[in-house]
């Protein structure tokens, strides 16, 4: 999974201070393990109690079905929306970019099981990133591993007075599955 600019620089990925981009995360030591919760907690906090702008769901197949326009979003200053992605099953990659008006949108992927399954359980797949999306066209994707609700979330309650309208577009991706069948 990775959210990434029109740039190519990755952005939205969770890395410690402490070990090189290259190097496997080790969660052994209190401090890190700790980091982690705490990013993951600011994205769950938010759910539970922050000013929800507007929850606009979709369905694997709406997203199918979902064109090659642009779609508007608007976010009132001190609120968040997010889009909420329906997937029964695995396997499918989950592609967005999106564009900001008049200044940047902070933007997280979060997972929960079921509609029923308690916010606390949800899973931060990509933690809460502040986005330029204002000054570049912001792209990324991840992979569908279990089926569940794929929250996109646009985040503007950093801005006290400012409102945002985002422009984003959502495609889907089925694996590719080789049969073997054109060998001769």
């Amino acid at each position: 999974m990775a959210l990434v600019s029109s740039n190519s620089m990755i952005l939205g990925v969770y890395i410690s201070r402490h070990n090189p981009i290259n190097s496997t995360y080790n969660s052994s030591t209190f401090d890190e393990s700790e980091e982690l919760q705490m990013a993951q907690d600011a994205e769950i906090c938010l759910l539970k109690s922050g000013e929800l702008m507007i929850k606009l769901p979709f369905t694997v197949e709406e997203i199918l079905n979902f064109g090659e326009a642009n779609r508007e979003l608007f976010i009132k200053s001190n609120t968040f929306s997010i889009i909420p992605i329906t997937v029964e099953e695995p396997g499918l990659a989950i592609s967005w970019m999106f564009s900001s008006e008049p200044k940047s949108i902070s933007f997280s992927v979060v997972y929960q099981e079921s509609e029923e399954a308690p916010l606390d359980q949800c899973k931060v797949l990509i933690p809460m990133t502040r986005c330029n999306s204002h000054k570049e066209t912001i792209r990324g994707n991840v992979k569908v591993r279990n089926s569940g609700i794929y929250m996109l979330i646009f985040d503007n309650t950093f801005s006290r007075f400012i409102s945002k309208k985002v422009f984003y577009h959502l495609t889907l991706q089925r694996p590719v599955i080789y049969d073997g069948s054109d060998f001769p």
